[in-house]
């Protein structure tokens, strides 16, 4: 009886394995009336990259933020995303050195198309010089887990800048990191109202060690340096700014 029992399912296998192998071979396709297999979920995050505390050698501190968040499903998604500070004691409001809505859209594993548009200034008060402009960008995780953001503008007057921004986490424990981070601004144009010659802009590098208490909320301290280069450069010599800067932050990483 044993060897009946598995002579019958053996026999059982082998009838579905060929009939599995007629309907791929003739093309077979479910039926378009039957429910899909997986269903995708609607979902939203929003991530304080830094929300920090800046303290130049050079100049006022300085709040800091860098915030981005999204709603949407694995493939299609929509931005909100935010860079700006707020100078202490200058008696002027925050500045948005970016705020940009934008449709992103899943191209290759951890990869993302963007684009929308977006806004410089200061939004709640007439401190700041204000432009529109367009963006196209590319979002992802290059080898070796280096988060990656690139971006090109192009203002309502058609000045043309880019930007990039990478960081690492390199992990000292489960919950101890070290990040390096570096941003890198170049312009086509010139855009004095903006403090922004042509060519190589600026360059920023720092390095920060965090605490992750959860994987939602992270204290850190750091360090960084920055550096102005060409005509932007010689706009922040002009309004008494210093072009080379090094600096102290304290600050946390929120995600909601």
């Amino acid at each position: 009886m044993p060897t009946k029992h598995y002579l019958t399912s053996v026999s059982a296998v082998l009838i579905m394995a060929a009939a599995n192998t007629i309907y791929a071979d003739d093309g077979y396709d479910a039926p378009a009336s039957w429910p899909a297999p997986t269903q995708e979920h609607l979902m939203g995050m929003g991530l304080f990259d830094r929300l920090e505390y800046s303290v130049p050698d050079q100049g006022q501190d300085a709040i800091v933020w860098d915030f981005q968040g999204w709603y949407g499903g694995d493939v299609n998604r929509v931005y909100l995303k935010s860079e700006g500070e707020n100078v202490q004691g200058d008696g002027e409001d925050a500045e948005f050195e970016s705020l940009e809505f934008l449709y992103s859209r899943l191209i290759a594993d951890f990869w993302e198309l963007q684009g929308g548009m977006g806004y410089q200034g200061g939004v709640f008060s007439d401190d700041h010089a204000e432009r529109t402009y367009g963006v196209v960008g590319l979002q992802g995780v290059m080898p070796y887990g280096i988060e990656t953001d690139v971006a090109i503008q192009v203002s309502d007057d058609g000045d043309v800048a880019a930007s990039f921004e990478g960081e690492y986490d390199v992990r000292l424990t489960q919950q101890l990191y070290l990040q390096p981070r570096t941003e890198i601004a170049v312009a086509a144009s010139e855009v004095e109202a903006f403090g922004v010659g042509e060519g190589l802009n600026s360059v920023r590098a720092g390095l920060r060690l965090g605490y992750e208490v959860t994987r939602r909320f992270a204290p850190y301290v750091g360090a960084y340096w920055k550096k102005e280069y060409g005509d932007t450069a010689d706009f922040s010599r002009a309004s008494g700014d210093s072009s080379e800067d090094t600096g102290m932050v304290a600050g946390v990483k929120l995600m909601f």
